[in-house]
Formats: structure tokens, sequence, C-alpha cells
């Protein structure tokens, strides 16, 4: 059977549990065994489970080789409590496995996990703020609209402005964006870079839009240190001075003498247990039970190491300032530590797989327990110190488009006399596709220029030309070639050079000798 890769999406921690059920059961080896002088078929120990199991997703793109066989014995214990797998006397329900020879087979139907049901709510859409949107609490839907009546003076202004004779103009000022304008811009623009790097048609799948703070995002942007650390603007919420104190001892170890503290042998290790506490005991992860399925959809790209780190980039921007610094400081501690060849074994183990164990619970896991939690946050978190310091950092392409956004909102506009329609329009973002009427409408304004008989052959080229920058479209349908557009203006025929009249009056006569008046 295939491995599938389960993406970004609704449910994608039912969806990751429910095709690991499905893989296990389809390729386990089952075997003949006997027992106390009695046989069982179709059967296979709880070693043969835990090392079938871990070869399995060792080489599943969907978890990875940096599964460890104590993550399969906790998976398998979690199989026989959901009645994945149950011993030979049919006994389930409990986690009492262990990796040794007692034999285990698969009940008659394997239960998959049902995806929970949600309420069905129209969804909500990520809509970019224009400046001629109206205040909220203001609604549309009742303001009368006059409806487009193309008179001939209408018809005249239009056609005056298409083909340029309307020169004069005047500036007019956008409106002020308040702070809750900009602050709107940026949760929306972020929310839509998020939605097109996961790919999925409603952020509504795997986030509520309502409780992102579009104030956490502007401050993780802004208020950051030199360094690139966030500083919350509320310092009660702040890394308290001893837990800093520790880390910074940890991240310089052995040279943190200057912190005057006592040294003593396992020293290291008491500091380490101090800061794995402090985490151990948050009222929730740092990545937060809101957030967790949106960064369960990112570990579906995984494959295609660019898109992840960009959507990871964005995810962390939607986090508390708080947690999104307590995240970086710890991050950046588990990386330098396991670059430190000079630090002794903090615990049983050594090195990022002992980082990944202590701190993956305290960075990400579901509100309702989940049975692939430990399993889907070793992963991210093994992503994460791989790749902290780009995941970590404010996306410059998504900050960029933002503040130009801004800029633009805030710029003025170029209005022209004539220009001005008794009718009330809605603002396009970005690209507007026009109606066939227009069209039709932009067309027969070139055919009135081309066939303008008291229009001279300068001035009708004049207005050709300003009509393509106005509709280029329209213009490269009529004429695909410059030379069609030619055929208009033929080249008129050169007249023969005349020869000088006085020439044929006076043709040339042979010469005659006169006699000289000289005697």
């Amino acid at each position: 059977m295939e491995h599938h890769i389960v993406g970004p999406g609704r449910y994608g921690a039912t969806k990751l549990w429910n095709e690991t059920v499905k893989l296990f059961r389809a390729s386990m080896p089952l075997r003949k065994y006997r027992c106390r002088f009695k046989s069982y078929e179709h059967c296979f120990t709880a070693a043969e489970a835990m090392d079938w199991l871990h070869e399995l997703l060792r080489c599943s793109q969907n978890f990875g080789p940096e599964v460890t066989c104590k993550q399969m014995v906790q998976l398998l214990k979690k199989f026989l409590k959901n009645h994945v797998i149950e011993d030979i006397k049919g006994k389930c329900g409990q986690e009492d496995f262990e990796d040794n020879g007692h034999l285990y087979r698969f009940p008659p139907s394997s239960p998959l996990k049902p995806y929970p049901k949600r309420c069905s709510h129209p969804k909500d859409i990520i809509k970019f703020l224009e400046c001629n949107d109206p205040p909220r609490g203001t609604s549309q839907e009742n303001i009368p609209v006059r409806p487009v009546v193309m008179n001939s003076e209408m018809w005249f202004k239009r056609h005056s402005i298409a083909i340029g004779e309307v020169p004069a103009c005047h500036l007019v000022p956008r409106r002020q964006l308040t702070e809750a304008n900009v602050e709107e811009i940026w949760k929306s623009m972020t929310l839509s870079y998020l939605q097109k790097s996961l790919g999925l048609h409603s952020l509504e799948e795997i986030l509520d839009i309502k409780l992102v703070n579009s104030k956490f995002i502007i401050r993780n942007v802004y208020g950051v240190s030199k360094q690139g650390v966030v500083i919350p603007d509320d310092k009660s919420k702040e890394l308290p001075h001893w837990v800093l104190s520790a880390m910074k001892c940890l991240v310089n170890w052995p040279n943190c003498s200057d912190l005057k503290q006592p040294m003593y042998l396992g020293f290291e290790k008491d500091v380490f247990k101090t800061i794995a506490d402090y985490y151990g005991h948050l009222k929730e992860p740092l990545l937060t039970f809101h957030l967790f399925d949106a960064f369960v959809s990112v570990l579906g790209l995984l494959q295609k190491e660019e898109m992840a780190m960009e959507a990871f980039q964005i995810c962390c921007l939607l986090l508390p300032p708080e947690n999104r610094r307590k995240l970086q400081l710890l991050i950046r501690m588990m990386a330098r530590i396991c670059l430190n060849t000079e630090m002794p074994p903090l615990c049983d183990g050594f090195g990022a797989r002992t980082m990944v164990k202590t701190f993956s619970r305290s960075i990400l896991c579901s509100k309702d327990e989940v049975d692939l939690d430990e399993l889907l946050a070793a992963r991210l978190v093994t992503f994460l110190m791989d790749h902290y310091q780009e995941i970590l950092k404010v996306p410059s392409a998504l900050q960029t488009s933002i503040e130009e956004h801004v800029a633009h909102l805030q710029r003025v506009q170029i209005k022209y006399p004539g220009a001005d329609m008794d009718i009330t329009l809605s603002a396009p973002s970005f690209c507007h596709q026009i109606s066939p009427e227009e069209f039709e409408y932009q067309r027969a304004l070139l055919e009135e220029v081309i066939t303008d008989a008291k229009l001279s052959s300068k001035e009708k080229k004049k207005k050709l030309k300003q009509f393509q920058k106005s509709y280029p479209e329209v213009y490269q349908e009529r004429f695909p070639t410059p030379e069609s557009g030619a055929l208009l203006f033929p080249e008129k025929p050169k007249p023969k050079p005349q020869l000088l009249m006085w020439a044929l009056k006076n043709p040339f006569q042979p010469f005659h000798r006169t006699r000289s008046f000289r005697m």
C-alpha cells in the first residue's frame, strides 16, 4: 500500500491518524503462533509490531526519519486503547503495551476516527480595504444607486476622456486612514498570503478568523529588537528574570562566569531542568490551541521546503507577542546547545532528540487530546530547529506588499473634469474584469475615431495613440499588427519632378561664331 501524503486542510491530525491506521493494517505481516499449547492464526508479536511500524513511519513522508522507538511504544499503546489492535484473548482499552513477545492481532473491523462536525455558516471572505469602503457599522444594501444612463452628454464626457481631449486635471486627496483601517489591512492581507501559501479555498477549514488579532501581527513585525526578537508591550507577560538568566547561562556555556552563579558538578543539568519545568507548566503551548490546526496543516508542505518555511513565517506572525518571544528565545537556545561541543549531556540523551523530546509538547499540542500529538509536535519542532533563523524572521515580501498597499491608499489621485459620474461604483481590488457591454462601448469609441472624416491625419494619429494607451486590448484586437494600423493612412503618391519651363522655351542652340569688334 502506497503512502498517502496528508496535505494542508481541515482535520489534518484526524486524517493522519486514519491514514496511519489503514497503512499499518494493510502492510503488517501476520503469522501463525503457538502459545500455551494453543495455536493462533493471523497474529504478530509486540516486538514485530514495534519494528514494522517504526520502519513504516520512518519511510513515510508524513513523519520522516526523526521518529523514535519510544514514540512507537506510545503510539502502539494508543492503538491498543482505541481498539486498533487487541491481544489474542480479545482484550483492549488499556495502555499496557510493552516491547516484548506478547501476541496481538487486528480486530475484525478497525474503527477509524470520525471527523468532527462543525456548524455550517458562511465562509469568511478575506477582503482588502479600499479607500471608497464605507466605515464599519454601515451597510450598502439599502443605499439607493442611480442606474447608468448613457445619454448624449455622458457619452461625450466619456468619449472626450478616452481620446484625450481633456488635458486639465486636479489632485484629490484620499481620505485619512484610521488606526483601525491599517490594522484591518494587515490582518486581511496576512491571512490572504497564508491562504495562498497553503493552497486552501478558505482558512475557515483550519482556524477561526475572528480570533486573529491584528495588533499581534503589527507588534510582531515592528516591535522587535536589533536581534529580531519581539519586545511585548505588556511587561508582566515577559519571561521571568531567573528563566532568562538560566537560558543565557546554557547558551554561553561554559563561558558564563560573569553571571555570578555557583558552579558545581551537574550544575548545567539543574539549570536545564529549571527551564524545562517552566515551559512545561505553561497554561497552553507556545503555538496556542487556536492555531494547532494551522501549524499541523503546514506539516503537509514539508516536502516543499521553501513553501513550508513561508507558511511557518506567516503562522508565527499570528501568535501573541509574548508567545512569539518565548518561542524565539527557546528555539535559539535549543539550537545553540545542540551545536555546543563542550556542553555535557543534560539528561539521559544528548543532541537534537533530547531537545525535541523535552520541549515538543510545550510548543505544540491540541486542547483536545489527539493521538498523534507527540509525533506531530516532534516533527514540527525538528523542522523549526533546522530552519529557525528563516522561520522566525518577518516575511519581507508580505511586509513590503502591505506597506505599499497602505501607501497607495494614502496617496492622492488625479481627477479629470468631466470624469465624474453620478453613480456609485465599487472600487475593484487590483484587477477588475469589464462587462461585454463596456467592451462594446470601447470598441464603438475606437470606430468613431477611425471614421471621423473631420479629423486631419495628424489629429487622427494623435487620438488613436491616446486611445491605445487607454484601451490597449481593444486597440490590439482592431489593429493586431502595425501594418494593419498603417492602412488607415495610405501614403500619397509623390509627384514627378517637372522640367523647368524656361528650359523648354529656350532649347540649346548651336554655337555661332561672331565677328570681333576689335579691329
